[in-house]
């Protein structure tokens, strides 16, 4: 593929997007950004969704788990299914009740101010983290496949793609995200199905379900092994508090239900938003069936990560199915980035510096607009920081696996909110917020732990390091998954059932 095809297809891209900026950005003021006039239509909102939930990450990721993994994945997402129907049944009925813009004032109204701002700090801090993270990723991939053709350093990269996120919802906010999210998800959905069928008709495979059906990899249910990752229960519970959480106490999920007319189309939206997502993680793991035959076949050597960007960019599919998973990769990154920062704007504007209690209509929307462009700086910051200053990738990743770590203080906040009585030191609970990761992670790493002290010397981890010999973690961290527990998803009911727990041992007596 030419680079000059890059360039026409990214250009095009963007200039529908401010299109529809343009379009919609209309007449938009402080409720337009926030809560879209709540005048969105419900299926426009449940479709567009399913491309804010698969990030680029996943769009690359989840066919290369099949390898290793085969179908197991789906586990996790029948598990959705029961956390989606929480968020729809007990969930979205409170916060249309309480009429809510940022779903994290409900913690000032149950429990007070310094549960409030430390729920939506937690999300700050994840969803920062997490953007970037995805971002990050795909700018890498823009700039080896790309970029770095012209001599355009990674900086300028980064800088224009937040910029023209900025350019395109710095006006209309979630009232633009919900159109550009629809099409932003028409455009991965239809990147996975040319793909899929250009390896169908390179396999020359006559039926395309028989051969997923018959697949070696295509196993979806494990019960075997109580203590593998892959272990069914772990997966669909794991699958089922994600969904809670990583929806339903997602500020950046919820803003999109929350410009439904009403709370009985946005639970019609949660609906099938739940069915479509069901069906496209299956074509996405079928997917990696074809793509790891089609490597195998072919002796391409390239897996997990890998895998898809490897076979489409090869140009062995041909030029269309290049095209279209470049598109679906930047459609995937985008709707998820673009929401997040509109959600961090929200978020900030609202409950950190609550200017929704202030009476000045301008002036609370040139606040608005100035947390908008600092997020955005927020954002470039801390995509440069992966790159240059930490830049081992393995490490990042970390990172962002850690800023998984806060979603389950906000779990064990809102599940101690909904289903006891109780109230709390207020001022006490961002210790138990800030205790609760740290010992999930102390939890999560003591089968490694244990085996360092007492099965060191018996297992084959001894390196040499000079004048002296150690042990490596990967090696460590094999062996216990291996002999003992593997931790998975699993941490974050872990880390939300500490964060209950903690909650009791501060909560108030009867007399206060």
């Amino acid at each position: 593929m030419q680079p000059t095809h890059i360039i026409l297809l990214i250009v095009s891209y963007f200039s529908v997007l401010i299109l529809i900026a343009y379009l919609t950005g209309k007449s938009a003021n402080n409720l337009t950004f926030f809560k879209a006039n709540n005048s969105s239509p419900w299926y426009l909102v449940a479709f567009g969704m399913i491309g804010a939930s698969l990030s680029g990450v996943t769009f690359i990721s989840v066919p290369g788990w099949v390898e290793n993994q085969q179908m197991g994945y789906m586990q996790m997402v029948l598990g959705y299914i029961l956390g989606y129907t929480i968020i729809g049944l007990i969930l979205l009925p409170l916060y249309y009740k309480l009429n809510l813009t940022s779903i994290y004032s409900y913690l000032e109204e149950r429990f007070g101010k310094s549960s409030y701002k430390t729920g939506a700090s937690f999300f700050l801090i994840s969803r920062t983290i997490g953007a970037a993270f995805r971002l990050f990723l795909v700018a890498n991939v823009l700039q080896l496949i790309l970029f770095d053709a012209y001599g355009i350093p990674f900086w300028v990269t980064v800088t224009i793609t937040i910029l023209l996120i900025w350019l395109y919802t710095f006006k209309g906010g979630i009232k633009t995200i919900v159109w550009t999210d629809t099409l932003q998800t028409l455009f991965m959905l239809i990147a996975v199905g040319v793909c899929i069928i250009a390896i169908k008709d390179a396999l020359q495979i006559e039926s395309l379900f028989d051969y997923i059906s018959e697949s070696k990899l295509s196993k979806i249910f494990f019960f075997e092994d109580v203590n593998a990752g892959n272990y069914f229960w772990k997966q669909f519970l794991s699958g089922a508090f994600i969904a809670v959480v990583m929806t339903g106490l997602d500020q950046d999920m919820m803003q999109k239900n929350l410009t439904c007319r009403s709370l009985k189309d946005a639970q019609k939206n949660m609906f099938w938003f739940t069915l479509v997502l069901v069906i496209v993680n299956f074509f996405f793991l079928a997917l990696g069936i074809l793509l790891t035959d089609f490597a195998v076949q072919n002796g391409i050597d390239a897996h997990k990560d890998q895998l898809f960007p490897t076979i489409a960019m090869s140009g062995e599919l041909g030029i269309t199915a290049s095209l279209f998973f470049l598109l679906g990769l930047i459609a995937a990154a985008y709707s998820s980035a673009d929401s997040a920062l509109t959600s961090l704007t929200t978020s900030f504007s609202i409950d950190i510096l609550e200017i929704d209690k202030k009476e000045n209509e301008a002036e609370k929307e040139k606040i608005r607009k100035k947390i908008h462009v600092v997020f955005s700086f927020v954002l470039i910051i801390t995509i440069l920081i992966f790159k240059y200053f930490i830049a081992d990738e393995s490490v990042i990743a970390k990172i962002f696996q850690f800023a998984g770590y806060t979603y389950g203080p906000l779990l064990g906040l809102y599940a101690f909110g909904l289903f006891t009585k109780f109230n709390v030191k207020d001022k006490l609970v961002p210790v138990i917020c800030i205790i609760a990761p740290i010992l999930t992670f102390l939890i999560s790493v003591s089968p490694i732990i244990y085996t360092y002290i007492y099965k060191a010397d018996s297992i084959n981890c001894l390196v040499s390091t000079g004048e002296a010999a150690g042990v490596t973690w990967e090696c460590l961290k094999k062996y216990s998954e291996e002999n003992y527990y593997k931790f998975g998803f699993e941490i974050l009911i872990i880390n939300g059932l500490i964060t209950f727990l903690g909650l009791l041992t501060i909560k108030k007596s009867k007399n206060g």
